[in-house]
């Protein structure tokens, strides 16, 4: 009996060092898949804020926890299930289907700098949002909640391929970490930024010196900071859809557009020094430039020759 109790515990002690081994082994892949994600991990964070300006500070909070749990939501009972389903089965429609949300996401960049140009964005900002209807704050977070679905997918498929070569339930685990540690990065990120300017106003309200000299420069400082980012945020969205749409048709057999951006990249990647950054800065804006010319055609689908047509018929 003695004999077989230590058997026994001989094999609990292995199977925890497997189980040990095996978390190890799916935190490390979560951080390299994470890693690979940073850059659209990046411009989720800059476009959150955008959604947040006008509002009461008491509901920012809140918004951004809705948000939060939104974006959750979209990883892990829509996008997280799609894709290991997709990729087991059916993994040529995974371009396609990310191809469609990088159209959506050039589309939204582009409406905003349409209404910005053309002047609705100032009919809108003058008019408070809190003054604009109870219904504002839930299309807000309707809006915020639809574009975090395209990064969120964007961020998850290429988690995934980094992964692609383990087992379909180890995956499934990456993936499940790679959401929940990017959600709370993104909007935790998110939150205090939006908050910045509050953690200033107690700085300069409650301490003396320097230290109330920085509250009051955060004070001043936020809304500057927050209109920077709003309009990245912007740009962000041009930035991602592009780059998705640039690199789906090269990976649907259509190169000739890649080629130029790369031919592009690796004529200023010898520059000493900062090769590596301008390179990455080419990418960027040809990216950019593709989503606002594809954007561009969207929106005046969906508003210019609307209007046009209505403006002709009234006529």
């Amino acid at each position: 009996m003695p004999g077989g109790l230590a058997a026994l515990l001989d094999d609990i002690a292995a199977l925890a060092k497997l189980a040990a081994a095996s978390v190890d082994d799916v935190g490390a892949a979560a951080g390299r898949a994470s890693a690979k994600a940073a850059g659209v991990v990046i411009d989720d964070t800059a476009v959150t804020p955008r959604y947040l300006h006008g509002f009461d500070p008491k509901r920012e909070l809140p918004i951004i926890r809705r948000i939060a749990v939104g974006s959750l939501r979209n990883k892990l009972l829509f996008i997280l299930p799609a894709a290991l389903l997709l990729s087991q089965f059916l993994p040529w429609l995974l371009t396609p289907i990310l191809m469609v949300g990088g159209t959506y996401l050039a589309f939204e960049g582009a409406e905003k700098l349409y209404e910005l140009v053309s002047g609705h964005a100032k009919e809108k900002a003058a008019v408070p949002v809190a003054a604009q209807g109870a219904d504002v704050e839930k299309s807000m977070v309707s809006g915020a909640i639809r574009t975090d679905f395209i990064l969120s997918a964007e961020i998850m498929v290429i988690a995934l391929n980094e992964v692609a070569s383990e087992p379909l339930v180890s995956r499934a685990v990456i993936l499940v970490v790679v959401a929940l540690g990017i959600t709370l990065l993104v909007y935790g990120v998110v939150a205090l930024i939006v908050k910045m300017d509050d953690i200033g106003l107690r700085l300069a309200e409650t301490r003396n010196g320097a230290v109330a000299a920085v509250g009051r420069g955060l004070v001043l400082a936020m809304p500057k900071v927050l209109a920077v980012l709003s309009t990245v945020g912007i740009v962000a969205m041009l930035w991602v859809g592009g780059h998705i749409l640039l690199v789906g048709v090269d990976e649907l057999g259509w190169h000739a557009p890649y080629e130029v951006v790369h031919h592009l990249e690796e004529a200023v990647h010898g520059v000493a020094g900062i090769g590596g950054f301008l390179a990455w800065l080419v990418n960027t804006a040809a990216s950019a430039v593709i989503g606002l010319l594809v954007g561009a055609v969207v929106v005046a689908v969906m508003h210019v020759l609307p209007r046009r047509k209505s403006a002709a018929a009234a006529h």
